[in-house]
Formats: C-alpha cells, structure tokens, sequence
C-alpha cells in the first residue's frame, strides 16, 4: 500500500523535474527523497523516472502515476476538507463538473447568494465534456455535474432542471451561410462540420444528424467553445454548439445561426447513488431544490408542461 506522503513526494519530484529541488521544497535531504523515489519503484515494480544528468524526466508508468496520484491527493484533499467543517456554521467545498451552457447562470447566481450567507463555502468548477465530468463523478473528484440529456445509468440518480439549451451553426461571417436566419440541418450536407465531443452522449442530437445526413462531413471535435471559434474562424469549418456561448456581436468574424426545426438539450443534475455528502455540497442541492427545481414545479401546475 502506497503511503500518501510519498504519491506528495513523487508529484514533487514530477513538478520540479529534480530530485535536489523537490527535496528543497518538501525541506527532506536529497538522499532521503532519493531512496524513497527508488522505493517507491521498487514496491510497484516499475521504472517511473528517468534520471539524466540535468533533470528528472517521468517514464510511461510515472506518467501514468502522476495522473493518479494527483485524483488521490485531490480526494483526500475534499475527504479532509468535509471533516474539519465547523459544527457551527457551515464551511468547506464544492466540486461541481459541468459543460459550457448560457442557461446555467441562474446556478451561479445561487452560488452568489449562497457565498454571500456563508462566506466559507468554497466552489470549485471543472469544466469539461460529459465524460469527462462523468469520470470524475466515478471517481468522487465531484460532488455532482451538469450535463445535457444524458443517458440513463443505473449509477447515477439525476433531475431534470427548468434550463435547457438553443443548438446552431457557428460560421464566419463572410460564409455564404451567414445571410440566413436558421440552418437546417440539409444545408450542412457535404460542409465540413466542427462537432461538440459529447455530442455521443445527447441521443436526439445525434440522431437528428442521422436523418437528415447520411455520413456527415466532420473533420474535427472539441469539448470547450473557446478553441471551436479559433477552428472556425481560421477557416477549418462549421461547428455546432449552443447559443450565445460567444458574443459575436460588432466586428467579431463570426456569427450565429439556430438550426430549423429549432433543436434543444435539458440540462440535468447528475449525483451518484448513495453518495454522502458534505454540509456545504448539501446545502447547494437544497437550494437548488428551492430556488431552480421549484421553478419546473411552478410552470408545470400553471399548465406549462415540460418540453
């Protein structure tokens, strides 16, 4: 069983790419956190560094263990967190995954509210595709993700929020597409289309594609909008994503336009079963229940039914 404090010690020499400067920061003897490292080799069976003359390089396993080490440390980082709440007030922190969605400011403006009643509650967001978020749910690196119309699993409980989410086409604005008012997804025929990575786990999403397109045209996938505009606008091609995710207003190149037949995704609150959690991540679900969940409730009774 491998001891916390050497995975620390190991993530130090990682980070450093030195044995000498990493035994300075951890304030331990060079000889000493060089036979730990050597150890620690020995113990996994495994060769994790490769020690040149001027520095300090990961093999394949060692890179391999930096990742987990740093999932552990961050675990037991939350785990020690959740314990040293004061009985008290509440404190402490919140890791919540989710994806790019306009629709889920109404969740930071909770986090406002909540932050200005309990100062010591910390949040912390990964922002990523769904599985990413999905992985680190597994894990119990997150508390609880936002994600678009997932698909059912049997580990997670999940709740249908009152948000959901426009999809277009973001072009540049000199596209001979840009002079129209909607997309349909026929006019994406034979373009080469920039796709969301999650777009697998967003059944309808997918599916709408297969109907109208045989064998869409997709010469490239990203996971977070910032690089999907670069894409475009360096002219590689068309991508699909959610509205107003960037302000294309003025003189910005590009330019957005909504699919026709408008196409939506919910937004979901996904937790895993049985999961235990911290005063402060329980006090975020609670008023999420009162202030967002409530809001589905209240148009659904006024003869508004869920779409």
């Amino acid at each position: 069983m491998i001891e916390t404090r050497l995975l620390q010690y190991f993530l130090a020499v990682a980070e450093e790419q030195s044995i000498t400067r990493a035994a300075e920061y951890l304030h331990i003897s060079q000889p000493t956190l060089s036979k730990q490292m050597m150890d620690l080799e020995e113990n996994l069976g495994r060769q994790l560094f490769i020690r040149g003359r001027k520095k300090v390089t990961l093999t394949e396993d060692g890179a391999f263990l930096r990742g987990r080490a740093q999932e552990i440390i961050s675990l037991m980082d939350k785990t020690e967190s959740a314990f040293r709440e004061n009985e008290q007030s509440i404190s402490g922190d919140v890791h919540i995954g989710c994806g790019e969605y306009r629709s889920t400011f109404s969740i930071m403006q909770l986090i406002h509210s909540i932050q200005e009643e309990y100062p010591d509650i910390r949040f912390h967001f990964f922002s990523s595709n769904a599985d990413a978020i999905i992985e680190r749910l597994d894990k119990g690196l997150l508390d609880m993700g936002f994600l678009l119309s997932p698909e059912i699993s049997p580990r997670y409980d999940y709740k249908k929020l009152p948000l959901r989410e426009a999809w277009g086409i973001l072009m540049r604005k000199d596209s001979p597409l840009a002079g129209k008012e909607t997309i349909s997804f026929e006019e994406l025929t034979g373009l080469p289309l920039i796709m969301p990575s999650q777009a697998s786990n967003s059944g309808h999403l997918a599916e709408s594609f297969a109907e109208a397109m045989t064998e869409p045209d997709i010469v490239s996938t990203y996971n977070l909008i910032y690089n999907a505009g670069l894409m475009v606008e360096a002219g590689i091609g068309y991508a699909l994503c959610i509205d107003e995710l960037i302000n294309t207003a003025g003189s910005h190149p590009l330019t957005f336009r909504p699919l026709s037949p408008t196409l939506y995704s919910d937004v979901y609150l996904f937790t895993k079963k049985y999961q235990v959690f911290s005063k402060a991540a329980k006090l975020f679900l609670n008023r999420l229940e009162k202030n967002v969940l409530s809001a589905r409730s209240a148009s659904c009774s006024k003869g508004h039914p869920e779409t």
